[in-house]
């Protein structure tokens, strides 16, 4: 299981990957795994506000249809189109490739408020435990 010390993490499962007062947000390696195979992808367009904890997209797979809620608020300054025909790239490369939006952050606290990586790891620990 991947989990990057360069992201952090959200209990939803998806990674902020901040550079400067900009963030990439995906899925994670975790969730890819749990969905299965992505076979669409929902997204806003590029210049859309996104306000923290509200639905911004959908992953649909073979085996579940998804709503993604933001992990930080923002104004999207890009969205991977690569997915419209590809979504596969977020089982393929999560933390790549499969990246979902870049955005302005609008509250940098935001983003230290969310799992460091060693939290994220102890955290789908105990969803395993609990499956047990």
């Amino acid at each position: 299981m991947d989990v990057p010390g360069n992201c952090y993490y959200t209990s939803d499962h998806l990674w902020v990957r901040p550079a400067g007062n900009q963030a990439e947000i995906g899925v994670t390696d975790f969730f890819q795994q749990e969905l299965g195979d992505v076979v669409h992808v929902d997204l806003p367009e590029a210049e859309i506000e996104i306000e923290v904890t509200s639905s911004f997209g959908v992953l649909e797979s073979v085996d579940a249809v998804v709503d993604l809620t933001a992990p930080i608020s923002g104004e999207t300054l890009e969205v991977n189109a690569d997915l419209a025909d590809s979504p596969e790239l977020i089982n393929e490369d999560p933390y790549g490739e499969g990246w979902l939006l870049k955005v302005e952050i609008s509250e940098p606290g935001q983003v230290e408020s969310l799992m460091t990586p060693v939290e994220y790891k102890s955290y789908i620990a105990d969803l395993g435990r609990r499956d047990e």
